[in-house]
This record gives C-alpha cells, sequence and structure tokens, in this order.
C-alpha cells in the first residue's frame, strides 16, 4: 500500500470507531451509489500510514449514469483486461496495467536488454577515447596473465601490447605505469565480468594467492563503470544481453549459453594473446552496434512467432537517451 499523507488543516481520527456518524469515504459513498458532493471535512486513518479522505453524507450526489456507448466501452476495457495486448491469449485473471502474458512479458524483458545492449554498443562505437582493455591468460581460472592489450574500440587500432610479467617485477611495474598514462581519462571497457578471473584486469594488481581486488587509488582504470547497473562496461555482460540466450519462456535473465556436454559458450576465443583476442572482441562491438551480430535463434521474441515485442510506454521511455 503506497503511503497517503495527510490532508492539512482537517480533523483527524485515528480508527473507524472515531468516525462520526454522516461522515463517509469516496468508497463507502461509491457503495451507495453516491459520489463526494463538497470538499473533505475530515480524514480517517488505515493501513497504518494512510489517511482517507472524510465527506458530509448529507451534501453526497447522486454518480453520474453511464450512456449505453460508455457502458459498452467500460465492458470492453474490462474484457481486454483478460487478453494479452501482444499475442492475444485470453487468461481467466486479468492482466494488469501492461497486459501482457507471462511468455510476452519475459520476451519483452529480454528484448528490452536486447536493445539497451545495441545502443550502448553504439555508445562505445562511437566514443572515439573508449578503450578496451584484455588480460591474455591461460584457459584454467589460477593461470597467471601472459600478456596485456589496449584496443580503441572506435577504429580497432591496438593502442598498446606488452607481456604482463611477474606480479611484483620491473616488467610488471612498468606495464602499470604505462596503462596509468595512456587510460587517463578514457571510458574503459573490461572483456569480462563473469571470470575465468585470470582475465580480470585487476589481477595485474593482486599479489599470487590472494583475492582479487582493484587499487582504486592509484590505478583509475581499475575501476568499472558501476554508475548504473545496466552500463555496459563488459563486453561479455554486453553481449549476453545482445545474444539473449535464457534457460527457458519463463526466463528473463540473459546469460552465456552453456550445456551440460560442452559448458559455456562465448563468441569469441580467450587465448594468451590479448591484441588478438582484444580485436576480435571489438569487431564484435562493431557487429552488435550495427544490428549484424546474430541473435539466439531461440530468443522470446524470434521463437514465439510473434515477432519482436512493442515496447511498453515505460520501458520505451527508458531506452530513450
Amino acid at each position: 500500500m503506497s503511503y497517503v499523507p495527510a490532508l492539512p488543516d482537517l480533523v483527524r481520527y485515528t480508527w473507524w470507531g472515531g468516525v462520526p456518524e454522516g461522515l463517509s469515504t469516496k468508497t463507502q459513498l461509491d457503495g451507495r451509489g453516491l459520489r463526494p458532493g463538497s470538499d473533505p471535512v475530515g480524514q480517517v486513518l488505515y493501513h497504518g500510514n494512510c489517511y482517507a479522505p472524510l465527506y458530509e453524507d448529507d451534501r453526497a450526489v447522486a454518480k453520474r449514469a453511464c450512456s449505453p456507448a460508455q457502458r459498452a466501452v467500460l465492458d470492453r476495457a474490462r474484457e481486454l483486461q483478460y487478453e494479452c495486448r501482444r499475442c492475444r491469449a485470453r487468461r481467466d485473471y486479468p492482466l494488469g496495467r501492461g497486459r501482457w502474458c507471462e511468455p510476452c512479458s519475459y520476451a519483452v524483458a529480454v528484448y528490452a536488454a536486447h536493445v539497451k545492449a545495441r545502443r550502448f554498443a553504439r555508445e562505445l562505437v562511437e566514443d572515439t577515447g573508449a578503450v578496451l582493455l584484455v588480460v591474455g591468460a591461460g584457459p584454467d581460472d589460477q593461470s597467471p596473465p601472459q600478456t596485456v592489450a589496449a584496443v580503441r574500440v572506435h577504429d580497432q587500432e591496438l593502442l598498446h601490447e606488452a607481456d604482463a610479467g611477474a606480479y611484483g617485477s620491473a616488467e610488471r611495474k612498468a606495464l602499470l605505469d604505462r596503462l596509468d598514462v595512456l587510460l587517463d581519462g578514457r571510458r574503459i571497457v573490461h572483456e569480462t565480468d563473469r571470470g575465468p578471473a585470470c582475465r580480470y584486469p585487476s589481477i595485474l594488481v593482486t599479489p599470487p594467492g590472494q583475492h582479487l581486488h582493484s587499487d582504486r587509488d592509484t590505478h583509475a582504470w581499475l575501476r568499472p563503470h558501476r554508475e548504473s547497473a545496466e552500463k555496459a562496461d563488459y563486453v561479455t555482460r554486453l553481449w549476453r544481453h545482445w545474444f539473449a540466450w535464457t534457460r527457458d519462456e519463463y526466463s528473463s535473465m540473459a546469460s552465456e549459453p552453456w550445456d551440460r556436454e560442452s559448458g559455456t559458450t562465448l563468441a569469441w576465443e580467450q587465448t594468451t594473446r590479448a591484441a588478438a583476442d582484444g580485436r576480435s572482441l571489438t569487431v564484435l562491438l562493431h557487429r552488435i552496434a550495427a544490428g549484424t551480430e546474430p541473435v539466439w535463434e531461440h530468443a522470446h521474441w524470434l521463437a514465439d512467432g510473434h515477432g519482436e515485442p512493442e515496447l511498453s510506454s515505460t520501458r520505451t521511455r527508458r531506452r530513450a537517451v
């Protein structure tokens, strides 16, 4: 129940038994075929933190009767509450304000994330300063980083490539110093937000055997852009939202596709060659921005036979730039 504040300068009754005879709420008047005929003269507390205005019964007037045409419109509106606006399937309960059945609601949610992913990819591609930072490492989650590369997203130019070196070595220190200068003031995009941990850039400043951390005071490029949970600062997050793989028709959470035999499948290789991986990732970002990267053929809005969903006004406002 939403909070309904008290009206100023009106008598407040804190329980229904204290309301005098001759005063009623709108709901009570409506049940008797009446509506308020004057301003409220009091208010009563209900649901712990809400106040309902009270009106004088003597000044109430009869409710306006609906014409046959108005009644037909109202009846049709009530009927439509049971019909999905997208697939036209009927339910035995009202579908609410959005008028989506469950499968279409999930399809719309996944499609909305897909549309946002394309918008974010366009932002990255059009940003001449955005840089993708990739750490190349072996397939083992405990593998040490081998190489590091910084690739400009806009034109896929390799800005820097170097061996990662060992933790604490002069080679690693020189790499970190170079990245501090090169990435200063740029929008940084990381490859992954879901492992393997050996590919997180924060592994470059983490002592072997310790938990990953970001040295926020020293290396600003380690801070993910987390102003918004939907911000596409990781290629994996952006790609899985674009690709739209979900476990079943009742899931609105996109994830990396997987099966029990082959495990997780990505749209790019993860090797020890950071520069090659970085270039393939920037190509992927360009393809998503252009809309040419394939979408999962069983994505909700493709597989259910009803085509791309029409987004609600709320979702449309949220995706407006």
